[in-house]
């Protein structure tokens, strides 16, 4: 099985590399293009039996699976273009959440898909979330999911929650890297400590955080529970981050999800619905 990607900026990368890592592609399987080619020829330099091909025809010529990591706007005129190459034996997978799967069965004759990654993939880790549309069959979502499966833990989700979904595992490593630089930022601020040395002390504290979850031995509250003394330090410090934080995460997502429609709303005027 041949799988090709149109488009090799960050995420692309992200999966290529992924998926060569995870042996859950040989490097020599893979098809790759991008409007400047000298960033998939920096993919190419670590990778040497990848292969790069000029054009997205050429990708879809050659693969089965096409990954479609291109911005939302272009995707439209990008299938347009395809569509001819694009037999029913062919799968596109897009990486963008505002256009879903009917929105892109209406274009095309092959069967379509949705997956939204996660720059945590990189690390073989981290969800990343699925969509079929109704022309994908089931040998195809089989495919699909060994291969997500060896870079993460894949999570099938409906339309109405793609936003939500996306802002968590998509976006959440950016939002909560911006909260533990400013912990660290803060820390250094007010303490004699090193800049080095607390970005160290933070870092391992969120990796060892996020083992502790992973092996379910606690939630969220349990691990709060078990850290605070009554009457202790951490208590005095969620009372902080209670009062200064209020209603920040709601507005958060409602500042991503106001930015949503709005791309939504592009994507409606060229497809028509």
């Amino acid at each position: 099985m041949n799988v090709g990607f149109i488009g090799t900026g960050n995420m692309g990368r992200i999966l290529i590399e992924a998926f060569i890592e995870s042996h859950a592609l040989r490097p020599s399987s893979i098809y790759m293009t991008n409007r400047t080619l000298t960033k998939a020829s920096n993919i190419k330099s670590f990778y040497p039996n990848t292969n790069i091909v000029r054009s997205p025809e050429e990708v879809v010529e050659r693969s089965d699976l096409i990954f479609i990591c291109v911005k939302p706007l272009d995707i439209h005129p990008l299938l347009l273009k395809l569509n001819p190459l694009l037999l029913p034996n062919k799968c596109i997978i897009s990486i963008t959440s505002p256009i879903n799967v009917e929105q892109l069965e209406q274009l095309v004759n092959c069967q379509v898909a949705r997956v939204i990654p996660s720059i945590t993939n990189r690390a073989l880790s981290g969800v990343s979330l699925l969509t079929f549309g109704k022309s994908c069959h089931r040998e195809t979502k089989n495919i699909i999911e060994e291969l997500l499966r060896k870079i993460s833990t894949p999570v099938h989700i409906e339309d109405e929650v793609t936003r939500v979904s996306s802002d968590i595992v998509s976006c959440g490593p950016a939002f909560f890297s911006y909260i533990l630089q400013r912990f660290v930022d803060g820390a250094v601020k007010e303490t004699s400590i090193t800049h080095d040395q607390a970005v160290q002390l933070a870092s391992e504290m969120i990796i060892g955080m996020g083992k502790l979850l992973e092996t379910e031995l606690y939630t969220l509250p349990t691990l709060q529970e078990k850290v605070c003394v009554k009457g202790g330090v951490t208590g005095e410090g969620i009372k902080v981050l209670a009062a200064e934080t209020g209603e920040m995460f709601e507005k958060l997502f409602k500042s991503t999800h106001d930015k949503y429609y709005e791309d939504i709303e592009h994507i409606t005027q060229q497809f028509g619905k």
